[in-house]
């Protein structure tokens, strides 16, 4: 399947036989990635969920339950690292959204989309305003206990990233999926990249030379 002649400019024998290697290595890669999505939609029902959780919105009150459109069974959740008592919000949280607030559009033909933090609501709604997001369904779980029970809140209060998937079946809502290599110790120089799927700020510095590196982070201004 590899190109054994040049297709770019100038480039060697040696560029096009390393290129092809690598070629053959993302085609496995793509077929891998592929085989994990499979397995991950034949996933059971997880447990039901017990609590009808009531989040603040820009609205007013809305209930877990409340979030499912009309004929959309799926929710996504992402929770935003933004607690009461953090001075600013995580920068990386922030970068991810950057990139969901374009996305959300689209995504919400498929399914539902929330992000929930735990500050109050008005302090979520400032912040949403400086960063120009408009396409994000924005809910503060401040008043209930959704974030400690769905592993994104540790036990000194701390607030994590966890990306959780929620389905409504015959009328119940179940736990479907949650990123949970963020609970597992990643590889040696690597972090949980366990919301890599929804952050592509990576995927793009991935192809390049010097790659994402291990020094650098996203920060809320480059001013």
């Amino acid at each position: 399947m590899a190109n054994k002649k040049a297709l770019f400019p100038g480039e060697t024998a040696k560029y096009r036989a390393a290129r092809n290697k690598l070629l053959r290595n993302e085609i496995a890669l793509r077929r891998a990635t592929e085989k994990v999505a499979a397995e991950r939609r034949k996933l059971p029902l997880g447990g039901a969920v017990a609590a009808d959780y009531v989040f603040d919105s820009a609205g007013g009150p809305v209930k877990l339950s409340q979030l499912f459109d009309a004929g959309k069974d799926t929710l996504l959740v992402y929770n935003f690292m933004f607690g009461p008592q953090m001075a600013e919000p995580c920068p990386s949280c922030s970068s991810i959204l950057d990139s969901v607030d374009g996305a959300a559009p689209h995504v919400t033909q498929r399914a539902n989309l929330v992000i929930v933090a735990k500050s109050p609501i008005d302090r979520i709604l400032a912040f949403t305003r400086g960063r120009g997001w408009g396409s994000l369904r924005l809910l503060s779980s401040g008043g209930n206990t959704y974030n400690r029970d769905y592993g994104a809140e540790a036990d000194d209060g701390s607030q994590l990233p966890i990306a959780t998937v929620f389905v409504r079946r015959d009328g119940r809502i179940h736990h479907f999926w949650s990123s949970e290599t963020w609970f597992v110790p990643p590889e040696p120089g690597q972090n949980p990249r366990h919301v890599d799927f929804m952050w592509p700020l990576w995927a793009v510095l991935d192809r390049t030379q010097a790659g994402r590196g291990s020094d650098w982070w996203p920060s809320l201004d480059y001013r």
